[in-house]
């Protein structure tokens, strides 16, 4: 008989397409702290361009880098060559940005909570997707925090997951998944990721080769990162194969 699937899902660029909201609030942290970017707002082009620099972003504050990047007139390209060094150049004002990052993310969500929702979509199908789950173990495993993720699935109407494991707890997503199975003994749990490092760390763990794994190819990843899974044998999925599992 086959075993029943527990979703453990990842959430932006699996769920949610939070990449304009980033790009935005990187911006407003920009217009902080450099003056000649004080009252300017993105062009569509800059957001666009953000859009291809996403899979190369690690954390929240990264995004006001590479939004201050683009404004200077630097190519998609050039930053993408050049990521590591333009870290080393910004690294002086990395405290400085992280703090302003959360900040100003906290006061959008204060001052206009919907406009920042409306920034932070669902992929086409997704909600609809997840209130297929409702009564089913289902669980989102995200470096994001918490209570985000719990507010834009409540203005879709979703019933909350069996649980988010956010950035709050900070535990790798390697060691929720070993909780998961311990959860779940006879289920399978599908770990559904857009980041191929993330993907790479638990296939290595020998503990959780029972996880069924799977690459997305609507997320912030590149052309290069699913050739690599492809040579590796990770099973990639198209976004209406997730919607009709």
């Amino acid at each position: 008989m086959k075993q029943s699937l527990v979703y453990a899902l990842d959430f932006d660029g699996v769920l949610c397409d939070s990449a304009v909201e980033t790009a935005l609030t990187g911006w407003k942290v920009a217009t902080q702290v450099w003056s000649d970017m004080a009252g300017t707002t993105p062009s569509d082009l800059q957001i666009k361009q953000f859009h291809a620099l996403r899979p190369y972003l690690k954390t929240g504050y990264e995004a006001v880098i590479f939004m201050r990047l683009l404004q200077q007139g630097e190519t998609v390209e050039h930053i993408q060559a050049n990521i590591q060094s333009f870290f080393v150049q910004f690294a002086s004002e990395v405290p400085l940005l992280k703090s302003l990052f959360g900040k100003t993310r906290d006061q959008w969500i204060q001052n206009e909570p919907e406009e920042w929702i409306a920034m932070n979509v669902l992929f086409p199908g997704v909600a609809e997707k997840l209130r297929q789950l409702a009564g089913r173990a289902w669980y989102i495993v995200t470096t994001k925090q918490e209570r985000f993720v719990e507010k834009i699935l409540e203005a879709n109407q979703i019933e909350l997951p069996s649980d988010i494991y956010g950035l709050d707890r900070r535990i790798s997503k390697s060691a929720v998944l070993t909780e998961l199975i311990y959860m779940h003994p006879k289920e399978k749990i599908c770990f559904i990721e857009d980041r191929l490092a993330t993907l790479l760390k638990v296939r290595s763990n020998e503990d959780l080769s029972e996880v069924e794994l799977q690459f997305v190819d609507w997320g912030y990843n590149t052309e290069q990162d699913r050739e690599k899974a492809k040579e590796l044998g990770i099973p990639i999925i198209a976004l209406p194969e997730f919607l009709v599992e």
